[in-house]
């Protein structure tokens, strides 16, 4: 008897590498993430749109995947662009970054997010709006050059905050980016940008 529950053990050790989507362009995609009703488990989805890997936000915006950890459960995906001539997030008509509070997916504690164009009401929040945030760094590299002089401010994604949203809004602050795991010492432009997400296991 041992031995048959040692057997069966093993074999649904073994399975979720059967189930396994294929690559999508260079991309491996593991267990239990699905990019079809094939392959993983269909509540973990991601999307392959022309060879590149792709999460879904509740409202319908796709972020491009930047990099999976299979073994941490995280996936990184890319911030939304900001356009230089607005300082708006390419996803500001929908509110930010909004995760689906039904699936298994939710934004890890190692993000640091910053938002620009902020109207004065943030200097309540206990966020930081100082001459030495983060964010005036990132206004100093091409990518941020857009949203120079408005008012920004970084905070820290701890475990306190929602971990299914990032939001902007006209009247709040209109736009946003994020970096992981941030070291001070590290210049702007060597920075790790995106949003990580991390995933609660099938089993």
């Amino acid at each position: 008897m041992f031995l048959q529950v040692a057997v069966l053990l093993t074999l649904l050790s073994h399975m979720p590498a059967l189930d396994a989507c294929p690559k999508c362009g260079n991309m491996v995609v593991p267990y239990p993430l699905s990019t079809s009703d094939d392959c993983g488990n269909p509540r973990y989805r991601i999307y392959c749109n022309n060879g590149a890997l792709e999460f879904l936000s509740a409202p319908g915006i796709y972020y491009r995947i930047l990099s999976i950890n299979p073994g941490a459960y995280k996936l990184v995906i890319r911030p939304p662009l900001i356009g230089k001539n607005t300082c708006y997030s390419s996803d500001l008509s929908v509110g930010g970054l909004k995760l689906d509070e039904n699936l298994p997916f939710n934004i890890s504690v190692r993000n640091t997010v910053m938002l620009f164009n902020c109207s004065d009401n943030i200097l309540l929040s206990p966020l930081n709006c100082s001459s030495t945030s983060y964010c005036r760094q990132y206004e100093e590299i091409e990518e941020g050059s857009g949203c120079k002089g408005t008012l920004c401010c970084h905070f820290l994604k701890d475990s306190s905050m929602t971990s299914h949203r990032i939001r902007v809004r006209v009247g709040g602050c209109t736009a946003y980016t994020s970096v992981v795991d941030v070291q001070p010492k590290d210049p702007a432009d060597a920075w790790n940008y995106g949003i990580e997400l991390q995933w609660t296991s099938p089993y």
